[in-house]
């Protein structure tokens, strides 16, 4: 539907000057306007009850009264801002234009398909009339906001917002639970697969299930729950080592020379049966205690008693060290040892208290009378101690014996050591052998000649000289005495 155009201006025709020819109007320009607003009356309507054919496209419709479109198909009614349908059919309208908004609908019917924010509903009208009479609020019903109804027969979504069918959970329950866990037989991981009186279940690692079994060998358990360990079947390797089990509740077994009673193990030592006690923590027999390293008398001032028998004698064995005992004194802080001689002394004999105190006697110990004096009943025998010189100087050592053997090779000055504390006495005896060339010899200052003269030496060659010392002072003193000359 067209509009109407002027194409000629008449008006501007009055201001040109006479005699211009554009001044005159001419019948073609009245024809061709007149032409042009016939051709824009055959296009447009009437006022009052206009009748369209065709299409008609208005850019805004306002209507006062009552528009019918009774009978007529609207393609698109572009942005409607309030619409009151009163029947009829509406194809791909959007209320609320881009924007979609609310609307009032006393019956909202879908003949094919119905949608929801863009997806289709295909529920039928009996599955959404399980909602029918629900009184529930907008809030209440917008719990379902976001969700979705699934149906898998193991939950593999595992989706916190989908809703399972029926059929969907009781599958899953089913395959969980053993078709509903009515018997423990229906588990997924339980082979139970004999069913007795008092049987348990057992997990077995190679399967990866729960069997089931009735215990059996030393221990039962019945279906009461009471465990029972059969007679007998209790060993020594079976108890703890730190158990604590009253002997009252020891079952000795006839024949083993063990009897009881009441707290008191009596142990009869003629039975060959008893090879072996163990170890023991501490024994306590009669009034002897035997705890770790230690063998106690438990009676006030006991003894401790030591019975060999028939030749037989109390040996104490060595190890790292020679067989030592060791006398402490009361206080056990300090004490005497005693040891035996060295593997490689290789030593055997056998060493006697004497009959009488102070008196020797063969293979016996000395020992002093109760005056402290100590008798010989037989000789004593000295070891004889060779002295060398090295630089004209030789040392006497009154701990290495009491008979001293010098063959002299040099001139010497001598020089005695370690005599007895003052108080008490040393004497020994010294033996000169000359030289083939006389050697001198110089005496320490302490010696006291007689006459305070030295005596003069033999010069023969192996010429011996035999000289006797004795010092009481610690050697501030010692007197020299000459016991032969010019022997040998």
């Amino acid at each position: 539907m067209s509009n109407y155009t002027k194409s000629t201006n008449f008006t501007a025709k009055d201001s040109l000057p006479t005699g211009d020819a554009n001044k005159v109007v001419r019948g073609s320009e009245f024809d061709t306007e007149f032409n042009a607003v016939s051709t824009a009356i055959a296009t447009k309507s009437d006022l009052a009850s206009p009748t369209f054919t065709g299409t008609a496209t208005f850019a805004n419709l306002t209507a006062t009264g009552t528009v019918n479109l009774n009978g007529a198909t609207v393609s698109d009614l572009g942005a409607v801002t309030t619409v009151d349908i009163n029947g009829g059919t509406i194809d791909a309208a959007v209320i609320g234009g881009a924007t979609p908004a609310a609307g009032s609908f006393t019956t909202l019917s879908a003949s094919s398909t119905f949608s929801l924010g863009g997806v289709a509903v295909t529920s039928t009208a009996a599955e959404l009339n399980i909602l029918d009479g629900v009184t529930s609020n907008a809030t209440e019903l917008n719990i379902l906001d976001g969700k979705s109804f699934v149906d898998e027969d193991d939950m593999s979504s595992n989706s916190a917002t989908a809703i399972p069918s029926q059929q969907s959970v009781k599958a899953y329950v089913d395959s969980q639970t053993g078709l509903g866990g009515a018997t423990l037989a229906g588990l997924a991981d339980t082979n139970v697969t004999s069913p007795a009186d008092a049987a348990l279940l057992f997990y077995d690692a190679d399967t990866s299930k729960w069997i089931d079994n009735v215990v059996s060998g030393d221990i039962t358990i019945a279906d009461t729950g009471v465990a029972a360990i059969g007679s007998g079947v209790i060993v020594n390797a079976d108890i703890n080592s730190s158990a604590a089990i009253d002997i009252s509740k020891t079952a000795l077994v006839a024949g083993t020379g063990i009897t009881l009673s009441t707290n008191t193990l009596n142990v009869d030592a003629a039975q060959t049966q008893i090879t072996s006690v163990g170890t023991l923590g501490s024994l306590d027999v009669d009034n002897i205690q035997i705890d770790a390293n230690a063998i106690k008398s438990t009676d006030t001032n006991g003894n401790i008693q030591l019975f060999p028998n028939g030749t037989g004698f109390t040996e104490l064995y060595g190890n790292t060290n020679a067989g030592t005992i060791r006398f402490n004194c009361e206080s056990n802080s300090h004490g005497v040892t005693v040891q035996g001689p060295a593997h490689s002394a290789s030593a055997t004999y056998t060493v006697k208290l004497p009959d009488t105190l102070g008196l020797t006697q063969a293979s016996g110990i000395v020992t002093s009378d109760a005056n402290g004096v100590v008798s010989f009943d037989n000789g004593t025998i000295d070891e004889v101690t060779t002295v060398t010189s090295s630089s004209n100087a030789a040392t006497i050592n009154l701990r290495d014996g009491n008979v001293f053997e010098h063959d002299l090779t040099e001139n010497v000055t001598y020089t005695f050591s370690n005599p007895a504390a003052s108080g008490r006495a040393s004497a020994f005896v010294l033996k000169i052998i000359q030289d083939s060339s006389a050697r001198t010899i110089t005496w320490p200052s302490s010696v006291d000649w007689a006459a305070a003269t030295a005596p003069t030496l033999t010069t023969t060659n192996n010429g011996v000289d035999v000289f006797v010392f004795l010092t009481i002072d610690g050697g501030t003193t010692y007197y020299g005495f000459t016991a032969g000359q010019a022997m040998g």
